[in-house]
């Protein structure tokens, strides 16, 4: 009888924070609206999103090797696919949320078989051309998308009997919609992650850090790279949708902007200041910046200054990310504590 993983690896902090980190976090989510702020509520449901995002952009980013300008254009196509079924056609969120993931999912087949094809620059400058274009539909298409003014007042989806079962009980009884809304994306958003981390752990994921290490010495070994890059384009656009799916509905409305290289680059800067390739980096990062981008709001009116300068800080003296910088100095604590 062969022995498990858990029978070879001996059990370190490390591991164990490791271990236990994703469900202290997730139990920690779950406190949030018990502080009785709505304004949390609010800000940790803006992470949550945020995080799911992000972690699919490090799936190309972080693992494969595949920097993307473009990835906003499959959360737009997420948020006005989500918007469009339960706003226009009367569909329920279980079907439209899906159907956001598989409609990206599928724009993202069509576009990463011509990206996929070109290296390095040429394909990011692609994969920006790509969502320039997907913006413009979304920005001039006026009869189904709304065009500049968007998609406003998307339903929540239907909590009747939720809330019905929550007035029996005092601790949530004056919870508005909002409030289960946040449940709803904890969750889906922890299933999504939970799948995402299977798939990074898996031979084909395994296949994907090869191919960002050495795709040459990959497609020497036989590996498909184009295939693999491809698949991965894929996930990653479907994960995207997913998260524009659930911040459509949470910002209320689907507008233009969704798709715009902004948001790209905003996603990016989350992955790139969490720690690119580390699992969990794009959630701390989508965390740190957000939490920085309303605690600078509030203080000056220079906010996009004092706040560009503290990423440049913070990206140039921590370039393995905030989930880097505190593997390394874990790293140097129990080195210092052995030679002690």
């Amino acid at each position: 009888m062969r022995a498990g993983l858990g029978d070879l690896v001996p059990m370190t902090p490390m591991t164990a924070l490791a271990r236990w980190a994703p469900a202290v976090a997730l139990a920690a989510a779950f406190c949030v609206p018990a502080l009785g702020s709505r304004f949390y509520t609010f800000v940790a449901n803006d992470v949550v999103i945020w995080a799911l995002f992000a972690t699919s952009l490090n799936l190309l980013v972080g693992y494969t090797g595949l920097v993307s300008f473009g990835h906003a254009a499959y959360f737009g196509i997420g948020a006005y696919t989500t918007g469009l079924l339960m706003k226009k056609a009367g569909v329920s969120f279980l079907l439209a949320f899906p159907a956001a993931g598989g409609l990206a999912g599928a724009f993202a087949l069509v576009f990463g078989f011509f990206c996929v094809r070109l290296t390095r620059i040429y394909f990011a400058m692609l994969t920006l051309a790509f969502a320039q274009i997907v913006w413009a539909i979304c920005f001039k298409w006026n009869e189904v998308t709304g065009g500049e003014q968007g998609m406003p007042e998307i339903p929540y989806p239907d909590f009747g009997w939720l809330e019905r079962l929550g007035a029996a009980v005092p601790a949530v009884a004056g919870w508005r919609t909002a409030e289960y809304y946040y449940f709803l994306t904890l969750v889906l958003v922890a299933l999504c992650l939970w799948v995402l981390r299977r798939i990074v752990g898996s031979p084909f994921g395994r296949i994907l850090t090869t191919i960002r290490e050495n795709p040459e010495r990959a497609e020497f070994i036989g590996v498909n790279v184009r295939r693999y890059e491809l698949a991965a384009f894929v996930l990653a656009g479907v994960f995207a949708g997913l998260a524009g799916g659930l911040f459509g509905i949470f910002n209320r409305g689907v507008f233009p902007d969704f798709a715009y290289w902004t948001k790209s680059s905003e996603v990016l800067i989350m992955t790139l200041l969490g720690g690119m390739g580390t699992f969990f980096g794009p959630g701390i990062g989508a965390l740190a910046l957000i939490l920085l981008n309303q605690q600078i709001v509030s203080y000056t009116e220079y906010w996009p200054l004092v706040l560009g300068t503290i990423l440049v800080v913070l990206l140039f003296g921590f370039p393995g990310g905030l989930a880097g910088a505190a593997i390394a100095l874990w790293q140097r604590a129990r080195r210092r504590l052995r030679g002690a």
